[in-house]
């Protein structure tokens, strides 16, 4: 594919760049899968929507015994801008797992 081509098809969102797949573009920053709740918030600032919920550990629990504690997942909505797609950022244990994308804003 003729270089000119794939820049083309990578501005107009036709094709994501790997590198940032699994990001969000705040300011001049991109936040990154591993950066920390409080690293996000001074790159992106607070969220439009937050949301917070238990998730089961991963560990089995053995007969007879408490229930195995849960774990703190946070999900924080961000809009970046006309055009562009609400992302969900999903935190584990305060650090950002994974990017989920979203309609584009109108």
């Amino acid at each position: 594919m003729p270089a000119r081509l794939l820049a083309v098809l990578i501005a107009t969102g036709a094709i994501a760049p790997s590198a940032f797949a699994q990001s969000l573009k705040c300011r001049n920053d991109f936040s990154q899968l591993g950066d920390t709740k409080g690293a996000i918030l001074l790159k992106c600032g607070e969220p439009v929507a937050k949301d917070s919920f238990c998730k089961p550990a991963d560990a089995p629990q053995a007969a007879g015994t408490a229930p195995a504690p849960c774990e703190t997942v946070d999900e924080w909505t961000y809009k970046p801008g006309y055009g562009q797609f609400i992302t969900t950022l999903r935190f584990e244990s305060g650090v950002l797992k994974s990017v989920r994308y979203g309609d584009r804003v109108k």
